[in-house]
């Protein structure tokens, strides 16, 4: 682990993300994570937060951040499971660590 970077929680920026429907979903960005100089972004679906209560725990998506040939930013899935285990143990340290 390099590089990471948990937002205050009133600092929680907002993405919106397209899927291949072309349907738009809205997430709060709790962390950046740099693995083995791969960034990843920890992410809680909007929807999903405003339901729960104190006591229910958030289930958060981790995703790659991927450029196309212009440089334009994008967020993959982690599709190899040793780059998976490898970015959850990073993710679950820094909870860890931070208390989140």
């Amino acid at each position: 682990m390099d590089n990471e970077e948990i937002f205050d929680e009133e600092d929680f920026p907002i993405l919106v993300l397209v899927d291949e429907e072309g349907e738009e979903h809205e997430f709060e960005l709790l962390a950046e994570l740099e693995v083995e100089g791969q960034n990843y972004r920890v992410l809680v679906p909007l929807e999903e937060e405003e339901e729960l209560d104190e006591d229910s725990e958030v289930e958060v998506v981790i995703l790659k951040v991927v450029y196309d040939e212009e440089g334009n930013e994008f967020l993959g899935d982690i599709e190899d499971d040793e780059e998976w285990e490898k970015v959850a143990d990073a993710w679950q340290e820094l909870v860890d660590n931070e208390e989140l």
